[in-house]
């Protein structure tokens, strides 16, 4: 994984038929002039792996699975948290801290 910002290269998944595809993640960047780049968030991210792994442990439950989903879901809480704080305080969308 290299990143550049907001840009990450995925270190390519070799699947059973050989072939490795290098993926993007571009992440949503607000710049300092308040213009922003489109891209996802971290929350996003975190959706997606959940319902992904909610997916695998379907069909190959495990406690490990369970607890990763745990987790997951519990840095989504807190992500959520974060912005619900930042909102009350007025500086959501802002480079304020």
């Amino acid at each position: 994984m290299s990143p550049e910002n907001n840009k990450y290269r995925l270190e390519p998944f070799i699947g059973a038929d050989g072939v490795a595809l290098e993926q993007e993640v571009i992440f949503y960047k607000m710049n300092l002039d308040g213009t922003s780049e489109p891209g996802t968030t971290l929350e996003q991210m975190l959706i997606v792996s959940i319902a992904r792994l909610n997916d695998l442990d379907k069909r190959f439950p495990c406690r490990e699975n369970a607890l990763a989903i745990t987790k997951m879901e519990e840095a989504l809480m807190w992500l959520n948290k974060r912005t619900e704080n930042r909102i009350s305080r007025g500086v959501e969308g802002k480079h304020i801290i």
